[in-house]
């Protein structure tokens, strides 16, 4: 029935948010102002020349708490669209005004020197502690999201002031997530995000990009750590990208759902007797440590409780506890694990959305390039190659690059973030190969996004293309949300390869669009995460790392190892003039490592240690 009522009075039309992400920033902004809140299902009604009149999220197939229902929504907006025409134009025209005025932001621009000041960094990492759970980790309440930018800034504040504070937090967050259910304990791998603060019950669907932002800030915790979880976490969750979230030729799935069988986490949960019939007598040493209990520590509404697997206690002291050597007990547990995956295979899997979307496998890429950075796994470098082959070759389009590609068929313009998030990939994959066209394709796709995504007169980029004609109006996106801003991952790479081949224009530009955003970066470091890494770098500084002789690829390999954040690092055989790091720079007598700054180096050393050394000095000087 309410089908008949749909396609008598409407054209409908089902938009797939991920592949048409500028569609649903443009209604979600619509049904904001219309009602206050947004959400999804999103349901907008529009004009037939695509301006929004009305809307909202969820509407009921009954009235339900003075909601009208589905039914009575579709009868009431066409008998007003009938009757009232003038009204529902009016209407239109005012709400479409209105979104193209909020996509100025609206935020007052600062005079350079203020934001640029020193003392910008340390009031960012006190408002980002002020917002941070101290005894689950990260920031807020439930519903709880990774935040990995905000964990990342810590991290790199840490670095450059010693604060144990922000350490203590950033590394609270990545173990609190790891020992709780948001990780897959059995097959590695995020979820989206926690319903409760202690990270135990997620909602069980899966992305590709928290889990590459995820692999990011994990490997950054491992240099700047060692700690061993750390390693093993990122090899289990990039185990988990290749066994279930990978095409054969090296690209990257979207997404696994969060049901199967129609009940959300029916694949990843556990009852005791199930894992009894499998480990045996194993059973009471693997359910005491992953928190499986007859009563359970999970409800589904409908389904009755049962367990989802966490970490209660670290496993030094859960062996302490049980006055048993530790090393044992991980080889048990390990074991335990191997055939409770394969016991779980067996079940209904969760559904796989196999779009693959250009910029979150950029932003895989850029997690694999750290990985191996951070590990030195060169099956992590391959593949990371691998990839963007993938990627450059089966995405290009007639004018740019397309956003999506299934089946052998790329389709729709690739949006700011899908050129953003491949520019960054381009420089990380420069940094651990050496190989410099990577470096040129970052460039040359820079360029293009300065032609035809720019906004004339301040500095930032809209969303879409300039030649995209199926849209209302050009948005422009600057927050930082469960991915990076397109604007601020472009304002980094502008810094970046304004360094490398000295743009000064670039750079300034970059500089242009942190000022601003003003103080709203330092007072909402959460919703602008990804723009505070990059202030934090300009104010502290950018280490321009250079590394010249044959066989460099080993003494490469050493420093990509080390936690230098703020960094831009190339390395060659010999001097190369089209690059001013690498410009007039020679080995003397075996590979020689310079660090500069503004292209003037120091006098060259000859292992990464000693080019530690140097930097840690300079830091201590300031």
């Amino acid at each position: 029935t309410t089908a008949a009522i749909m396609n008598r009075d409407f054209i409908n039309i089902k938009i797939d948010r991920e592949e048409r992400p500028d569609l649903d920033h443009i209604y979600m902004d619509a049904v904001q102002a219309m009602t206050g809140s947004g959400g999804w299902p999103l349901n907008v009604f529009l004009t037939p020349d695509a301006r929004p009149f009305y809307g909202g999220t969820y509407f009921p197939p009954t009235r339900a708490y003075n909601r009208a229902s589905w039914q009575e929504t579709l009868l009431g907006v066409t008998q007003a669209f009938r009757d009232r025409r003038n009204e529902i134009e009016a209407q239109a025209s005012n709400l479409t005004e209105h979104l193209v005025n909020a996509s100025s932001f609206g935020i007052q621009t600062v005079p350079g020197p203020e934001i640029f000041d020193r003392v910008k960094i340390r009031e960012t990492a006190e408002q980002l502690l002020k917002q941070a759970d101290k005894e689950w980790g990260g920031f807020g309440k439930a519903p709880k999201f990774p935040q990995t930018f905000s964990i990342q800034y810590l991290l790199r504040f840490h670095y450059l002031s010693g604060d144990g504070p922000a350490l203590e937090q950033a590394l609270l967050s990545l173990d609190k997530m790891i020992e709780g259910g948001i990780y897959d304990q059995l097959g590695g791998g995020f979820a989206r995000y926690s319903t409760d603060t202690e990270w135990l019950a997620p909602h069980f669907e899966k992305m590709l990009y928290d889990n590459a932002l995820l692999v990011m800030v994990l490997s950054e915790a491992y240099q700047l750590t060692g700690k061993l979880r750390y390693r093993e976490v990122i090899e289990e969750t990039i185990d988990f990208i290749q066994r279930e979230l990978m095409l054969e030729e090296g690209a990257f799935y979207a997404a696994l759902d969060a049901d199967s069988e129609g009940v959300e986490g029916k694949f990843y949960v556990w009852q005791p007797e199930e894992i009894q019939a499998v480990l045996g007598n194993e059973a009471e040493l693997f359910c005491a440590y992953y928190d499986v209990t007859d009563r359970g520590n999970w409800s589904e509404p409908g389904h009755g409780s049962t367990n989802i697997l966490r970490v209660k206690k670290p496993l030094a002291d859960f062996a302490k506890s049980r006055n048993e050597d530790e090393a044992i007990i991980k080889k048990r547990l390990e074991a335990g694990c191997i055939l409770l995956l394969a016991e779980r295979a067996k079940r209904v899997r969760p559904q796989l959305d196999d779009k693959i979307i250009l910029g979150w496998n950029a932003l895989m890429n850029t997690a694999i390039s750290k990985a191996f950075a951070a590990t030195g796994h060169t099956a992590y470098r391959d593949l990371a190659i691998r990839n963007m082959n993938f990627l450059l070759e089966h995405f290009k389009a007639e004018k740019g690059y397309h956003h999506t590609w299934k089946s052998g068929k790329a389709k729709y313009p690739a949006f700011l973030d899908d050129y953003a998030y491949l520019i960054d990939a381009l420089i990380q994959l420069q940094e651990i190969t050496g190989n410099r066209d990577w470096l040129q394709k970052a460039r040359e796709l820079t360029e293009f996004v300065r032609e035809h995504f720019r906004e004339e007169g301040t500095g930032f980029f809209f969303y879409t293309p300039v030649w995209q004609e199926d849209v209302i109006l050009r948005k422009k996106e600057v927050y930082d949300g469960a991915t990076p801003s397109g604007n601020a991952v472009m304002a980094l790479n502008l810094y970046r390869l304004g360094i490398l081949y000295n743009l000064p224009e670039w750079k300034e530009q970059s500089a242009s669009m942190l000022a601003a955003l003003g103080n709203a970066i330092t007072r909402y470091p959460t919703s602008f995460g990804c723009w505070a890494c990059l202030l934090q770098e300009q104010i502290s500084g950018t280490n321009e790392l250079a590394l010249v002789g044959d066989g460099f690829e080993k003494v490469l390999h050493e420093v990509l190892n080390e936690y230098i954040p703020h960094r831009v690092l190339m390395a060659a055989a010999g001097p190369v003039e089209e690059f001013p790091l690498l410009a007039a720079r020679t080995s003397v007598s075996r590979v020689s490592l310079y660090r500069c700054s503004n292209y003037t180096c120091q006098l060259p050393v000859f292992s990464a240690k000693e080019l530690i050394s140097l930097i840690n000095r300079d830091k201590k000087d300031n």
